[in-house]
């Protein structure tokens, strides 16, 4: 593999993390309530979920390449559409900051990283997109490296989302407009979620005779 694959799938790894999703809300919220370093404990265990949820996504990937294309895209329109409906969840969502008040960080970080519906629908949709721009890059012996270079990538976010979210200004940004960071977060998961189906239905089209 190439040096520009490594870096990609690097990338794609912090942006996994960056982009916000649930656990990006608990972690505002553990900072706003808790403070950086119980932020920090949550987000250090959630990221063990995120490096398991990956490691499935990259086997799946691999795997449904030998398969057939069909099946990749089918793959692809799924996690899309699932990727929507939490979206829509968020956008209708109409609870208060405060309600994700975590007390124990390491085991709720644990559970939450584990449990994230987001994680594996999201994990599919963004390695997917990174790995069809490559010729070749989906064989198994690929499939460590491809982990190795992810996971940096989700420790180097992690790092960044613990300190991010820290901020003062960010804490009191969080208390007073939460409502609305998480339904902008809902239309981040229905923009990716498009994104994905939109991207599978031209590869159907592509094969389709003419």
């Amino acid at each position: 593999m190439t040096f520009e694959i490594y870096l990609t799938t690097f990338l794609a790894g912090m942006l996994y993390v960056l982009i916000p999703g649930p656990a990006t809300l608990a972690a505002l919220s553990l900072s706003a309530n808790s403070g950086r370093g119980a932020c920090a404990r949550f987000l250090a265990c959630h990221m063990l979920g995120d490096v398991t949820w990956a490691i499935m996504a990259i086997f799946a990937i691999v795997g449904v390449s030998h398969v057939g294309p069909a099946l990749f895209d089918t793959l692809g329109i799924v996690c899309g559409l699932y990727l929507i409906f939490l979206g829509i969840k968020a956008l209708r969502y109409r609870g208060s900051a405060g309600e994700h008040l975590i007390i124990n960080p390491w085991k709720s970080g644990f559970i939450f990283g584990f449990t994230n519906p987001k994680a594996y629908p999201f994990a599919i949709a963004m390695f997917t997109a990174v790995f069809t721009r490559f010729e070749g890059v989906t064989v198994f012996q690929n499939v460590i490296p491809l982990v190795l270079a992810a996971s940096t990538g989700f420790a180097v976010a992690t790092c960044g989302v613990a300190l991010w979210t820290g901020l003062p200004i960010v804490r009191r940004l969080f208390v007073r407009y939460g409502l609305w960071i998480t339904r902008a977060t809902g239309l981040i998961f229905i923009a990716f979620g498009a994104k994905t189906i939109g991207d599978a239905t031209s590869n159907f089209r592509a094969r389709m005779p003419t």
